[in-house]
């Protein structure tokens, strides 16, 4: 979930001016978020929430794939909209999670496939497992922000996880092993 955000800030790097070396940006918490959802035994799809994390991105707009990103935030701070959902997530038949336990995404090659578009990969730890995934992001857009009058990026981003590879397959295939990601973020250089 973590790497789809990384893998949206990575996006911004193709489509911006150049510039001699990396500029750091850093995500804008209030406006970024991870959505994620799961087939329900067939009858609905359930939706999860991962928003305020921190993040940053090192941007060489000349070369958008020497860029990186990196993001992170504690799993606890996941949204379900039910209290008892969350509970059973945070119990040990899934996360079995403790306070300071951190869901992290760490760019590890960055592939521009377009004007707008690229893949980013990375290392996502999730439930103290670490596999390389592969975010398709977009650019959203790069400029200057009307309000804070500073350079900003949005991007967007998706991927698909199996949780059953993060050891948090149970009751899988009813529930569906795989987990579809969206990552909408903002990004601000730093002052």
């Amino acid at each position: 979930m973590t790497r789809f955000a990384a893998l949206s800030l990575a996006t911004a790097l193709f489509a911006a001016p150049a510039f001699a070396e990396a500029e750091k940006y850093v995500l804008d918490s209030s406006h970024s978020q991870i959505v994620f959802s799961y087939n329900h035994l067939g009858y609905s799809t359930s939706w999860g929430m991962f928003s305020g994390f921190a993040g940053e991105i090192q941007f060489d707009q000349a070369d958008p794939a020497a860029s990186s990103v990196t993001v992170s935030f504690p799993v606890k701070s996941m949204l379900t909209g039910w209290e008892e959902r969350f509970t059973h997530f945070m119990s040990p038949d899934f996360f079995d999670a403790s306070d300071d336990e951190m869901v992290s995404f760490a760019s590890t090659a960055i592939e521009v496939t377009g004007e707008k578009t690229a893949k980013i990969t990375g290392d996502l730890t999730l439930n103290g497992v670490t596999k390389s995934v592969v975010l398709d992001a977009v650019l959203n857009q790069v400029g200057d922000h009307p309000m804070a009058n500073q350079p900003w990026a949005g991007f967007s981003a998706t991927t698909t996880l199996v949780r059953s590879e993060y050891n948090l397959g149970m009751f899988a295939p009813y529930v569906s092993d795989e987990v579809q990601v969206q990552i909408s973020v903002e990004a601000m250089k730093a002052e």
